[in-house]
């Protein structure tokens, strides 16, 4: 078959290790808890030819790339209507299973935190997500109140997945190779189905400080709080970047109570 050419516009840089790509797939973990898995951006099929081989989950996968699609219908008939030629950032995941599921792929870098946010508009299906980011974003999923890294993405991830940064990937087991260093991350979905708090106020909370992130809390949510009722709330003179997921779901509680 002829190969398929990777496109810069579409941000591919296909895997060509084997050893990687069967670490990549074995770092999914159904353990009864999902029986479908969603591959997104399949491009030859390296990650395919292993999910493939197991039993304990069926796998669908998406390309926007026609080129690609066209491919792995020769090389995987067997797919059938489980390959799909669509745009994984519009697609209504109900299509392809209206039970929870699991996301792998080698995501293009150019569309890296729109799939993560996909991801987090429909958490309550995704329960787990395995996948090759630039290393920058892999750090900025995983990383810690108070580091540089940390900020809006970092909070919602970790407010509904547990994120482990599992391990870095040199660039010279890509075609063609990227010019940063890669970087595989699981996200794996919390028990408790909600936040303990009003998700929407938590959101714009979280947004409003890290927008503002050299402000203080105090400047940086003026609007969203009864100041008379919030002068005495010490973490209102933190920078966004110093709180913890739970520090914000109790500032998010506080500040309801202050409305």
């Amino acid at each position: 078959m002829t190969l398929v050419r990777a496109k810069k516009h579409l941000g591919q840089h296909f895997l060509t290790d084997k050893n990687i790509a069967a670490k990549i797939v074995d770092s999914l973990k159904p353990e009864g808890r999902f029986t479908n898995v969603l591959e997104v951006g399949p491009g030859m099929g390296v990650l395919t030819d292993f999910l493939l081989l197991k039993t304990d989950y069926e796998t669908s996968v998406i390309d926007i790339d026609d080129e690609s699609v066209q491919y792995l219908k020769k090389k995987y008939p067997q797919l059938g209507t489980r390959l799909m030629n669509a745009d994984f950032l519009e697609m209504d995941f109900k299509t392809v299973t209206d039970k929870p599921f699991a996301i792998i792929g080698n995501f293009p870098y150019n569309i890296s935190s729109q799939i993560l946010f996909k991801v987090l508009d429909n958490r309550s299906q995704v329960i787990e997500v395995v996948g090759m980011f630039q290393k920058e974003v892999a750090e900025r999923c995983a990383a810690k109140p108070g580091s540089k890294e940390y900020g809006i993405l970092s909070v919602f991830l970790q407010a509904y997945y547990k994120v482990e940064y599992l391990f870095t990937v040199k660039a010279g087991v890509f075609n063609p190779p990227p010019k940063v260093l890669s970087a595989v991350i699981r996200l794996t979905r919390n028990q408790a189905a909600n936040l303990n708090c009003d998700e929407k106020l938590f959101w714009q909370i979280v947004k409003a400080g890290f927008n503002q992130r050299r402000k203080t809390l105090r400047n940086a949510i003026s609007s969203l709080i009864n100041k008379e009722k919030m002068t005495e709330n010490p973490t209102l003179d933190l920078r966004a970047e110093r709180l913890s997921v739970d520090d914000f779901v109790k500032l998010t509680n506080e500040v309801m109570a202050a409305r």
